[in-house]
C-alpha cells in the first residue's frame, strides 16, 4: 500500500487530519486496528465537552473570559515542571487557537453546543477554571463523530482517502533518516504487511488502555498503584506506536502524568476486560475510605481537582473508596460520564433532557442498582454495611464509622450557614452557578427518613487519558531524543497528534487538565499537523 500520507489511528484526531489533507488533494491512507463500525474511536463515547475561550456561548451567559485569563488558569493548574518546554509552548498555542480554529470550525460544520456551560476543575490547592469554559456538544461525542465521520465518508474528494481496518501497526519504517512507512499485522489473516508514504502521522491515542503500562508508569510519589484499576480508555490504546517511536530514537515523555478518574464502577455489559464506567460523583454524597471513614481532613468532592481525588485515595492502605448517599440525592445528582448513559443529550431530545433535570434521572439510578454489582441499597445502615462488606468479601467497613460520618455531616446541615463543613461550603458555592444548581441538592441530609433508602457505591480508579506521550514541536513534528548536549531535531516524515502526542508537545496539560482540553486538543493538533504537512501554518 502506498499513499502521500499514512495516518495511524482513525479516532477524532485521525479523522480531522485526513479531512484537512484530502481537501487539499493529498492522498491519505487511514489505518486503524478496530472494526469499520468503530470508526471515530473513543471520542464517540465521550460526553463531548470542549474547552474554548471567550465564545459567544460564554458571553450569552454573562461570562467574561479572555486569552490572558485562560492562560493564567492553565499555568496555575498545570503545575508544569521547571524543565518543561514544549508542553508550555503548546498550552499557549492551544489557548490562542482553540476558539477560532476549534469552536468556529466546528460550528461551520454543523456542530452546536448546549446553551449552559459546565463549570469543572475549579481548583483546590491551585487555581483552576476561574470561569466556566466546558462547552458541551449538543448530541455528545456521538454527534461530534457522526458529523465528522459523515463528512469524511461522503466528502466530494473521498477518492483521496483509503480506509483500512483490523490492521495493527507496531513498527515505523525509516530510510535515509526519514520515516517513510509502517509495518504491522493484518489481524484478519494474521499476515505481515507494509505501507509506504512520504509522511506518517501517529494518531493512536495514549497508553491508558494498557493497565500494566499504567501501573509501570504510576506516579511514584503516590506509592504502589492500586490493585484494581478499571479500564475506561480505548481497548487499543496500548502504546504500540510510543514504543515504535522510541525504537527509532524518538522522544516519549511524561508517561507518569495520567488523567484517571476516582469514581469508576464496573460496566454491567463490558466490551473489554475490566471495562469501567466513570461516574460524575454526586456532590452531596459522603466520600468514604475502605473502612467507611469519611475521607479528609479535606472532604472529597467532585469538580474541583480530579488529581487530588486520586492522590488522596492512594494515601489509603486499600486504594478504592465508597460514596454514601440516599435515593433522593441519587435521583438528583447521580450521573455517568459519556454518551452511552446520557441518551437525552446524545439523541438531542430536549423535552426528555428537561424532564431528567426537573424530575431526576430515576431510570439510570434503578438501572445501575439492578445491573451493576458496585452499587447497593438498603433501608437501614446495618443492612447497608452488611451488603458493602459482602460485596468486598471482608468486614472492613465498620458501622460506627458510617454512623459517625453521617451524624457529623447532617448535624452541620442542621446548624445552618455559615457552614463549618467544607463540603457544604463547596456545595453552596457550586449552586451559585445555574449549571450546577439544577443538578445539586440544596443541603440534603443523608439520614433524612423521607429521602431513603440508603445507597453505597464502591468506586475504583478508572483509567482514562495519558497526559504525556510522543514529544512534538509546535508543528506536531516528532522530536528526537535529546543528544549529549540536550539538543533535539524533528524526525523527518513523522508527526503525532491528539492523545498520542500528550495532546500536544508530549504534555500540554502538565500535571492537571482543565477538562474539555482533550477533544479540543485532538482538533487543534490535527489541524496544525495537516497544515504543517501542506507547508502552511494555522494562525
Amino acid at each position: 500500500m502506498k499513499s502521500d500520507v499514512i495516518i495511524v489511528g482513525a479516532g477524532l484526531a485521525g479523522i480531522i487530519t485526513a479531512l484537512e489533507l484530502i481537501e487539499q488533494n493529498k492522498k491519505v491512507l487511514l489505518i486503524d486496528r478496530d472494526n469499520p463500525e468503530a470508526l471515530g474511536g473513543l471520542a464517540k463515547w465521550a460526553f463531548g465537552g470542549l474547552f474554548f475561550v471567550n465564545t459567544k456561548q460564554q458571553r450569552r451567559n454573562g461570562i467574561k473570559d479572555s486569552i490572558d485569563l485562560a492562560l493564567k488558569d492553565w499555568f496555575s493548574y498545570a503545575d508544569f515542571s521547571e524543565t518543561e518546554y514544549w508542553g508550555k509552548k503548546w498550552a499557549e498555542q492551544y489557548v490562542h487557537l482553540c476558539t477560532d480554529h476549534g469552536y468556529h470550525w466546528l460550528y461551520k460544520r454543523g456542530i452546536r453546543f448546549f446553551p449552559v456551560l459546565n463549570w469543572v476543575e475549579r481548583g483546590l490547592r491551585q487555581d483552576g477554571n476561574s470561569v466556566p469554559r466546558f462547552h458541551m456538544v449538543w448530541g455528545t461525542g456521538w454527534e461530534l463523530i457522526k458529523v465528522l465521520k459523515n463528512r469524511l465518508l461522503h466528502h466530494p474528494k473521498k477518492e483521496n482517502v483509503q480506509l483500512v481496518f483490523n490492521h495493527r501497526i507496531n513498527e515505523l519504517l525509516v530510510s535515509n533518516g526519514q520515516v517513510n512507512g509502517v509495518r504491522g499485522t493484518n489481524e484478519i489473516n494474521n499476515q505481515i504487511f507494509e505501507a509506504h508514504a512520504d509522511t506518517v502521522v501517529v494518531a493512536t491515542g495514549g497508553i491508558n488502555g494498557n493497565i500494566e503500562k499504567i501501573k509501570q508508569n504510576w506516579f511514584n510519589t503516590w506509592g504502589a498503584p492500586p490493585q484494581t484499576i478499571l479500564n475506561g480508555a480505548h481497548k487499543y490504546a496500548l502504546g504500540d506506536l510510543h514504543e515504535a517511536t522510541e525504537k527509532i530514537q524518538g522522544s516519549v515523555v511524561n508517561l507518569d502524568k495520567q488523567w484517571n478518574y476516582a469514581a469508576g464502577i464496573r460496566h454491567y455489559n463490558p466490551r473489554k476486560k475490566d471495562h469501567g464506567l466513570s461516574l460524575i460523583p454526586p456532590k452531596s454524597a459522603l466520600w468514604l475510605n475502605y473502612e467507611g471513614k469519611r475521607m479528609g481532613p479535606q472532604p472529597l468532592i467532585t469538580a474541583y481537582d480530579t488529581r487530588y481525588l486520586i492522590e488522596r485515595i492512594c494515601q489509603e492502605k486499600k486504594k478504592y473508596s465508597w460514596q454514601l448517599l440516599n435515593q433522593k440525592i441519587a435521583f438528583k445528582e447521580f450521573a455517568i460520564s459519556g454518551s452511552e448513559h446520557n441518551p437525552a443529550i446524545r439523541d438531542k431530545k430536549i423535552v426528555s433532557f428537561i424532564k431528567t433535570i426537573l424530575l431526576g434521572n430515576k431510570k439510570l439510578v434503578h438501572k445501575i442498582l439492578d445491573k451493576c454489582e458496585d452499587m447497593v441499597s438498603a433501608n437501614s445502615l446495618e443492612e447497608l454495611v452488611d451488603k458493602m462488606n459482602a460485596l468486598q468479601g471482608n468486614d472492613d467497613v465498620k458501622l460506627e464509622n458510617i454512623k459517625e460520618a453521617i451524624a457529623s455531616y447532617d448535624t452541620a446541615i442542621d446548624a445552618g450557614p455559615p457552614y463549618k463543613d467544607e463540603q457544604l461550603q463547596r456545595i453552596a458555592q457550586a449552586r451559585q452557578w445555574r449549571g450546577d444548581k439544577v443538578r445539586t441538592c440544596n443541603m440534603q441530609k443523608i439520614a433524612d427518613p423521607a429521602a431513603g433508602p440508603f445507597i453505597a457505591i464502591r468506586e475504583f480508579i478508572v483509567s482514562r487519558k495519558s497526559l504525556g506521550g510522543i514529544q512534538t514541536d509546535l508543528e506536531c513534528r516528532v522530536l528526537s531524543q535529546p543528544d549529549s548536549n540536550g539538543q533535539q531535531q524533528a524526525i523527518p516524515g513523522l508527526f503525532a497528534v491528539g492523545e498520542a502526542a500528550g495532546f500536544g508537545g508530549g504534555g500540554i496539560h502538565g500535571s492537571r487538565s482543565l477538562e474539555g482540553t482533550f477533544l479540543g486538543a485532538c482538533i487543534i493538533t490535527a489541524r496544525v499537523a495537516a497544515r504543517s504537512i501542506l507547508g502552511k501554518k494555522l494562525e
